[in-house]
């Protein structure tokens, strides 16, 4: 990291006066999973570090000025419990806000994101994290975003009943009739939709339905780690068609080859164990680090990531990118990238490559505050003419297709 420290003065001040937009940090989901969200166990006006990814100092020294929390539940959770679950998600990210006012600023438009700036507190928007969470219902969507969720992931690991996933067995070649209706129902309302986690085929499917923006809230190039989890350079190349944003994870397994096939007998450990592949529970961490131990692991830094980002600016363009960690929803992190206080590291490798502050700028904080506002003005404009979409999947898919009751 030494060749980083010139560089590291110029991005602690970049990042003062353009803050971190992360897509994407699963501190609910932890919560959920250590404490069941008791919040003075892990109180994040205090070091967490013993036990989390983030806590608020480390947010003030990463330069994070906007957090979409993840309102993740598992995606072996159905029906009414996957509702269930991401209301309680949401319920935690307001007793942080509530707890953390100071600190951290409810936002649910572009505008709120610039005002919580302009008064140095942390703009908090929320993320659904898996179409399993509405349950196969468009009015549970837009119930989600009356309570302040401004995009939904539209599948997590399983394909699901109207959108195949990356990582499962592809059932509707993409979207399926009732997907492409989800995603014009969240254009109309002005939820974005994120395409980390779902096929290319449903990339594809959602960039052709959209009239609004799409995000990827935490994914990165595949054509430099050919994982299916990242995105693929033709879907990279319509983006600026889309008018949307590419946020680099950095979960080693998705950004350096070499740690792909160790995450997988990791995973494969973790099972023998009982334990889902997931869990981020001390007792889950204690087997994930004696495995390490046993197995040492190939280390990501930041100029691994670095490169994702140099690949994805060359193919999308720079006005396309941005930023989603995966904070506590992985085991492992690259070193130096290993909190939410890491981000000045991967500003000053960008910088060391030569990137200039107004990229830089663009990078951190103005495509996502865009991204939202161009939502926004989709559901103000084309969204308000139709009226809300009471369409069921049994009409549109066909009898058999509702697997969720």
């Amino acid at each position: 990291m030494s060749d980083l420290s010139a560089h590291l003065g110029r991005a602690r001040a970049l990042l003062a006066e353009h803050p971190v937009v992360d897509g994407h940090n699963d501190l609910p989901w932890a919560l959920r999973e250590q404490v069941r969200y008791d919040l003075d166990r892990r109180d994040i006006a205090t070091d967490q570090s013993a036990h989390l990814h983030t806590d608020l100092p480390r947010l003030r020294a990463g330069g994070v000025g906007a957090q979409f929390w993840s309102v993740y539940t598992r995606s072996d959770y159905a029906g009414d419990a996957a509702v269930s679950s991401t209301l309680e998600q949401i319920d935690v990210v307001r007793q942080l806000l509530a707890r953390h006012p100071g600190e951290l600023a409810p936002a649910a438009s572009a505008d709120e994101m610039e005002k919580a700036r302009a008064e140095g507190r942390i703009a908090s928007l929320m993320g659904a994290e898996g179409g399993h969470s509405i349950n196969n219902s468009l009015a549970t969507l837009r119930a989600l975003y009356a309570l302040g969720v401004r995009y939904m992931t539209l599948t997590h690991n399983d394909t699901i009943d109207w959108a195949d996933s990356a990582t499962d067995e592809p059932r509707h070649g993409g979207l399926s009739a009732f997907g492409e209706e989800v995603v014009r129902e969240m254009n109309r309302i002005g939820m974005l939709v994120d395409l980390s986690h779902v096929s290319a085929d449903t990339m594809r499917d959602a960039l052709r339905v959209s009239e609004a923006p799409v995000i990827f809230s935490h994914s990165s190039a595949r054509a430099v780690c050919d994982h299916p989890r990242n995105i693929p350079d033709d879907v990279l190349a319509a983006l600026p068609g889309n008018g949307g944003v590419a946020m680099a994870t950095f979960v080693p397994k998705f950004v350096l080859p070499a740690a792909v096939e160790w995450t997988r007998r990791a995973d494969e450990n973790m099972r023998a164990h009982g334990l889902h592949h997931l869990d981020t529970t001390e007792a889950g961490m204690r087997v994930q680090r004696a495995f390490e131990e046993a197995h040492p692991r190939p280390v990501a830094t930041p100029a691994t990531v670095a490169d994702h980002l140099d690949h994805m600016r060359e193919v999308a363009g720079v006005d396309h990118l941005g930023i989603g960690g995966d904070f506590d929803g992985t085991a492992f992190l690259p070193q130096g990238l290993d909190s939410v206080a890491g981000y000045p590291n991967l500003i000053a490798e960008l910088l060391r490559r030569g990137w200039s502050d107004a990229d830089l700028a663009k990078l951190t904080w103005q495509n996502a505050v865009r991204v939202l506002r161009d939502a926004e003005t989709v559901a103000a404009g084309p969204g308000a003419r139709r009226g809300p979409s009471n369409a069921t999947i049994e009409q549109l898919d066909g009898p058999a297709a509702d697997s969720g009751h």
